[in-house]
């Protein structure tokens, strides 16, 4: 027993002698930071005043970056100044870099760029967000012609959130606000509203390359979002930038789907599927008026409509009214619900009082958990009605409940 207890207490101290010779680790936790920061992370990083930019206030970072999306040859842009937008985890930001007029001129939309902000500043000049004290020469241009693909906004959710869309590429959607009157030219300050009862405002400056041009009635507007005298507005960088040119929205509209409250249609069949919406009567056919704020396409205001899901038969959401002036665009916001997988959808018309519906456009395919909002040109003169038609794909394919919201419809 004794020669027992002697050989464990040797073993016993032949390990922690041998475990007292391991060198630690002084710092287990130690690694690389990135030395890239997002513009995310930038804009989060400012508060007011002067941010003296390094890799304090940046986790470590030292280098900034992103896609040029300015364009100074169009003439509808500051001199000096160039805006860049990148992505980080699905969140666009942008900021505005002051180079000086000579420097600027050297980039255009669709370049890559990074710099070392170490020594720079970034703080509020005449009301935009930017970067100062870069030395041009600093810059990197890491590509060129990359594509630069807008963020598609309405005018409501831009205000709202400006921040988030500043310095960034936008398109929003809508009318002149007044309508323009015969030989009305883009020059000056335009309003564009899209029926949210809110408007942006559409800067061109005076010597713009397309100042003199014909300005539309309505249209899909891109541009950068910026601030001007202290508002936000959007500067087109040409006239491409103008697109769906069509005729003015029609008054009342779009439907929003806020009417009637959303506990009158909270089945997929109630037998009789017709509601009274705020701008007429229409069907929701396998289709409700739901709420879920994050998991309904809620475009403005509370309500949206959800389509069911893995149907083998058509869910509707129809107009059961006529609209007197034809049509010349119709738009329309989309999205799957939730988690759900996608689905496919199609939008169709009636000039026979609903009796028989065409197809116009292409099938909607693309449906995924970011809204987009749908374009559909047309040139339909007379009385017309819409429908929005689920494909009934029943369990062979993806086939997950569809939100929409604000149904746009144009005259022509």
């Amino acid at each position: 027993m004794k020669n027992s207890y002697l050989s464990f207490l040797a073993i016993c101290l032949a390990v922690v002698g041998f475990t007292s010779c391991i060198k630690e680790d002084p710092n287990p936790a130690s690694g690389t930071p990135n030395p890239v920061a997002s513009l995310y992370v930038v804009r989060d990083a400012y508060h007011g005043g002067d941010l003296e930019l390094g890799t304090g206030p940046l986790f470590g970072a030292h280098l900034i970056g992103g896609v040029v999306v300015s364009d100074p040859a169009g003439n509808n842009w500051p001199a000096g100044y160039v805006a860049i937008q990148d992505s980080w985890r699905g969140m666009k930001r942008g900021i505005l870099l002051d180079l000086g007029e000579q420097a600027a001129a050297n980039y255009a939309v669709g370049d890559s760029v990074q710099f070392d902000v170490r020594g720079t500043k970034v703080t509020r000049k005449n009301g935009v967000l930017q970067v100062l004290g870069l030395n041009p020469t600093a810059i990197q241009k890491k590509a060129t012609g990359l594509p630069v693909a807008p963020t598609t906004v309405s005018v409501g959710e831009l205000l709202n959130n400006f921040e988030k869309y500043e310095s960034t590429l936008v398109m929003v959607t809508g009318d002149m606000d007044p309508l323009p009157v015969t030989g009305e030219t883009y020059a000056g300050q335009k309003q564009i509203g899209d029926g949210s009862g809110s408007t942006i405002t559409l800067h061109t400056a005076a010597d713009a390359a397309f100042a003199g041009r014909k300005l539309p009635a309505s249209a899909s507007f891109i541009g950068v979002a910026t601030i001007e005298d202290g508002k936000p507005v959007i500067r087109m960088r040409n006239l491409a930038d103008a697109v769906n040119a069509s005729g003015p929205i029609y008054a009342g509209w779009p439907e929003s789907f806020e009417i009637p409250d959303y506990n009158e249609k909270k089945s997929y069949d109630m037998g009789n599927n017709d509601r009274q919406l705020s701008t007429g009567n229409w069907t929701l056919y396998q289709s409700i008026l739901e709420q879920t704020a994050g998991r309904d396409v809620i475009v403005s205001g509370k309500q949206a409509v959800r389509f069911n899901q893995k149907r083998t038969d058509s869910a509707l959401l129809q107009m059961n009214f006529d609209l007197p002036n034809g049509a010349s665009k119709v738009t329309v916001w989309y999205a799957t619900y939730y988690t759900d997988p996608t689905s496919k959808w199609k939008l169709e018309y009636s000039q026979d009082q609903g009796a028989t519906w065409t197809q116009i456009g292409n099938v909607v395919s693309d449906v995924e958990r970011n809204h987009k909002m749908a374009t559909f040109l047309m040139d339909i003169s007379g009385p017309v009605r819409f429908r929005i038609n689920k494909l009934g794909l029943g369990t062979t394919e993806p086939n997950g409940r569809l939100g929409i919201d604000d149904f746009a419809v144009y005259q022509n």
